[in-house]
């Protein structure tokens, strides 16, 4: 099976059994990656970037420090591929310590890491405090982030005497469509890309608005019909008591540190509910794990079981959000507003600076129109239209939505041409079916993997891994030394 490379249009499915361009300064940070003491340490580092690449006239020739991380522990100096995420939506940590497969195979492949954080994220914020008022936030596009990774990547080479050495990209989830994007625009500096989970259809505007939540609620149906039965229980009791306003009720039931007041409020609390079931259907790993959270091992199992615990509905769906949103039980309370802030992305935009960012970008190129309805799923009918979605990005952020605008500038479902890149999709993962899951070409595969949740292929190995996944990744690395070896050609060639 691991031959498929060979073959044409076939799709994988695996089942169980100083500061210059390129010269890093200040914060070399040392921070031990998890799973064993032979794991490499990242240093944290920083990179002079260009704020505008398009405009020579907007802000001149500035520049912000650009967050990275990097090992060489592995690397073949001089020679050794160049494994480079492209961060996504958050502190570039958190992936680097949540992606240890892309560490083990720079052990096998000699291989040189960088984690680069995307601007507006974590540090790398263009302008400081100020990166998020307009018109500076007007910076914070799928294209200046492209470039910047481009841009590193050519700098950092010639820092580092590595021009022969090929890159290919990784990246899950948004981060997996930039490693798509950065393949299609930048193939001259990138010789494959391993996208997990990557939506690039979906967020194209190209599917069902259904889907998603459609697909949270295949996950619950899975572990048993009852479950998803259950929860739909719960969601009418609680509508039944928003529309009898029985606010002190609600409250109580939910542990809520203030009563709702208002329909507006009950959405709130909808909205969180629902986030809570999005979470753990993308996060249903067969371990627990500390990436959003703390999260159990098989959590959507864990929630079914507390959803049938007892024959209080209400209670036993306060206590599954509790396994979200209070894993440590250190709360007394749940706070509507702090713990769940609705935004353009229906699947939830997380909190602080970064969920800034992300509703911003989610109200301009990205196009997260998703809604549930109670018919296809077992949430309550919250529609977010396109005309939803440029009502509340108009007065939030004063932009329009361009909804077709990824499917022009990155090629929508037209791939064919395109090659080198790995789609790699779990099929617990609701995200899944907004991606890619039948192979292109013979450059263009798709792998398929059985009981995997978000991005799994990407996490360190694990001993709970199903067979799928370990099946996966060594498709995956079988693909990339091949194209490793193809780039390195091309490179010496190259005058």
């Amino acid at each position: 099976m691991r031959r498929v490379v060979s073959l044409f249009a076939v799709t994988v499915t695996l089942f169980r059994a100083d500061v210059l361009h390129g010269v890093p300064f200040t914060h070399v940070t040392p921070r031990k990656h998890p799973g064993g003491q032979n794991e490499p340490q990242f240093k944290e580092k920083f990179f002079s970037q260009t704020r505008d690449h398009f405009n020579f006239n907007s802000v001149g020739n500035g520049t912000f420090n650009q967050r990275y991380l990097i090992t060489d522990e592995h690397w073949t100096k001089g020679s050794g591929p160049i494994f480079f995420y492209t961060g996504n939506e958050g502190d570039i940590w958190d992936f680097a310590l949540n992606s240890g497969f892309i560490t083990e195979l720079a052990a096998q492949q000699g291989a040189l890491v960088i984690f680069a954080e995307h601007r507006y994220y974590g540090s790398s914020l263009p302008f400081g405090k100020d990166s998020f008022g307009v018109p500076q936030v007007g910076l914070l596009t799928v294209e200046q982030a492209l470039a910047d990774y481009a841009v590193m990547i050519v700098d950092l080479k010639q820092q580092l005497a590595a021009a022969d050495c090929p890159v290919i990209v990784f990246g899950g989830s948004y981060g997996g469509m930039l490693s798509v994007y950065m393949r299609l625009k930048y193939p001259n500096v990138v010789g494959g890309a391993l996208a997990a989970s990557a939506p690039i259809l979906s967020t194209a505007g190209l599917g069902d608005s259904r889907q998603f939540f459609r697909d949270v609620t295949a996950d619950f149906e899975g572990v048993s019909p009852e479950c998803s039965d259950a929860v739909r229980g719960a969601f009418h009791q609680l509508q039944e008591l928003a529309e009898r306003q029985a606010y002190s009720r609600i409250q109580s039931e939910f542990a809520l540190c203030k009563p709702p007041s208002s329909a507006r409020d009950v959405r709130q609390l909808n909205g969180l509910l629902r986030n809570a079931f999005t979470l753990m259907a993308m996060l249903d790993y067969p371990y627990s794990t500390h990436f959003w959270g703390n999260m159990p091992a098989d959590p959507v199992k864990v929630a079914c079981e507390t959803m049938l615990s007892g024959p209080d509905l209400l209670t036993n769906l306060r206590d599954t959000a509790g396994i979200v949103y209070n894993s440590t039980g250190a709360l007394s309370c749940f706070d509507l507003y702090l713990l769940y802030v609705e935004c353009a992305d229906p699947t939830g935009c997380g909190l602080g600076f970064d969920s800034l960012a992300w509703d911003y970008q989610a109200c301009t190129e990205i196009d997260l129109c998703y809604e549930s309805n109670n018919v296809t799923d077992m949430f309550p009918p919250m529609s977010f239209t396109e005309k939803d979605r440029e009502l509340y990005c108009s007065k939030r952020w004063a932009v329009v939505p361009r909804p077709d605008w990824l499917k022009v500038q990155f090629w929508g479902d037209a791939l064919s041409t395109a090659s080198n890149i790995i789609f790699s999709n779990g099929d617990l993962d609701p995200w899944a079916n907004g991606g890619v899951r039948k192979s292109l070409s013979s450059s263009l595969i798709a792998i398929n993997i059985s009981g995997g949740a978000h991005h799994l292929d990407l996490r360190a190995s694990n001993e709970a891994d199903p067979e799928s996944v370990v099946s996966a990744r060594k498709m995956e690395a079988e693909l990339i030394a091949q194209w490793v070896k193809m780039e390195k050609t091309r490179l010496q060639k190259t005058p």
